[in-house]
């Protein structure tokens, strides 16, 4: 299959390309350019189907002459992941988009896979309505979402986009449709796709659950300094039952520039004030913060952040979200690890870390749940960061925690372990024979080099 894109010459790529454009449409069929890449692997052919029977055709062309294919919704997660063994036919989703017209007040909505997750948000809030999914890639689309695996702050309450689906339209690699889910059967085989990096099927539609929008949203924050700190507020907010939305962890890595202290501030005035802050001159330019987030009508909101702010020294109440919310702790060339520990053994993975890195990194994430994200520099050498990550999953392993490499320069990428352990690799492998027998699909997207 490897080389079977590269041995057509050229009048057999001219009527691949000829092909693609009488399915897809004049504009929506081309050669690849420099841009259309995923996780540095460059693709041959963009095809930009504009429904499921045209996406169906192209997978079905790509069988006929044995090429690969790899799924793209708006491209924000295209470098997460293994890098693909090849990249013949790249098929983008954005066409493949929509919502469904269900009646106002329904619980549940359908959209398709190329849906910009705003314009969900933004079409569903004209009805008081919203889906609890609040991924931080700006601009994903539905698919991109779930393909990726992704998911923000609201999983604490809520769980995972995947968690919510109720029902999953998809096409396998030889361009059959499978409706999964609304009661039909499946939906536990087509859930794997989520995470999947386009590896098991190319994602056409799926229908979640919709929830009122809550009328009032509150911000509870206290500043902290040491993982330790993380770990007995996550214990006092979790004891105290007060349903949060969302538990969120942000531990800078280096210090923020000093400023003095402007006694108008509430937030700097209490940090100030803070008894951890005794003999720290510096410490309100190094802290970090835990947020707690709660939902629900306004005098319920207010009462229950009343009652948090009574319990934690410290705490501030906003009706704002802090400017990291909903953001990654890496930038583009970094190496973005995730986290996922017991929440009781949070504050030893991030000791872990920082012990193996020799210095603080940046970490950021579900505290509550004990799912953050944290990044390395891109410059360090690939040796150095197998190192890293050898020692923080000896340290992870023993708690039932793992650590995954999100994206990293090509060079790390290709020296170091992506996944580690995985106790689900069996599965995968399973759910791989049966959708994509021939590996035609993202090959060597999936963890095991499937």
């Amino acid at each position: 299959m490897a080389a079977a894109a590269s041995s057509i010459d050229r009048s057999g790529a001219l009527e691949i390309t000829q092909r693609l454009t009488e399915i897809c449409g004049a504009p929506f069929a081309r050669f690849a350019g420099p841009a259309d890449e995923v996780a540095g692997r460059a693709a041959r052919w963009v095809a930009v189907p504009g429904g499921p029977q045209a996406a169906a055709k192209v997978l079905r062309l790509a069988a006929r002459h044995d090429l690969t294919v790899v799924p793209r919704g708006a491209g924000t997660k295209i470098d997460w992941g293994a890098a693909p063994e090849q990249v013949d036919i790249m098929l983008d989703t954005g066409r493949l988009a929509g919502i469904g017209h269900e009646p106002v007040g329904a619980p549940v909505t359908e959209v398709g896979a190329g849906t910009p997750l705003r314009a969900v948000q933004a079409t569903l809030d004209r009805t008081g309505q919203r889906l609890a999914v609040d991924a931080p890639s700006p601009g994903a689309t539905l698919g991109g979402v779930l393909a990726a695996g992704e998911a923000g702050p609201l999983r604490h309450r809520h769980g995972t986009p995947c968690d919510q689906l109720v029902g999953l339209r998809y096409l396998t690699a030889d361009g059959e449709l499978v409706d999964a889910g609304g009661g039909a059967p499946g939906l536990d085989l087509a859930r794997l796709l989520c995470g999947s990096q386009g590896a098991l099927g190319v994602l056409v539609s799926a229908t979640l659950r919709v929830q009122a929008v809550p009328a009032t949203r509150l911000w509870v924050s206290r500043p902290v300094w040491t993982p330790l700190e993380v770990h007995d507020l996550v214990r006092t907010v979790l004891a105290a039952r007060l349903d949060p939305a969302a538990i969120e962890l942000d531990l800078p890595a280096l210090p923020r520039p000093r400023r003095p202290i402007d006694p108008a501030d509430p937030a700097a005035s209490a940090r100030a004030r803070h008894p951890s802050m005794a003999g720290r001159a510096d410490a309100p330019s190094r802290a970090g913060s835990v947020v707690v987030l709660l939902e629900g009508g306004p005098a319920d909101a207010v009462e229950r952040a009343e009652r948090l702010v009574s319990l934690i020294d410290g705490a501030l109440v906003t009706h704002s979200a802090p400017p990291w919310w909903r953001r990654y702790p890496f930038g583009p060339g970094d190496t973005a690890l995730r986290i996922e520990v017991p929440i009781t053994d949070l504050h030893a993975a991030v000791y872990a870390l920082r012990d193996a890195a020799g210095a603080p990194v940046p970490v950021r994430g579900s505290a509550g749940l004990g799912v953050v994200h944290a990044a390395l520099p891109g410059s360090l050498p690939a040796d150095r960061v197998a190192s890293i990550l050898a020692a923080v999953r000896g340290v992870l392993l023993a708690r039932k925690g793992r650590c995954v490499v999100l994206s990293a320069p090509a060079s790390v990428r290709r020296e170091v372990d992506l996944w580690g352990e995985l106790t689900g690799l069996p599965r995968l492998r399973a759910a791989k024979a049966h959708l994509d027998p021939h590996h035609r699909l993202a090959p060597g997207r999936l963890p095991g080099g499937d």
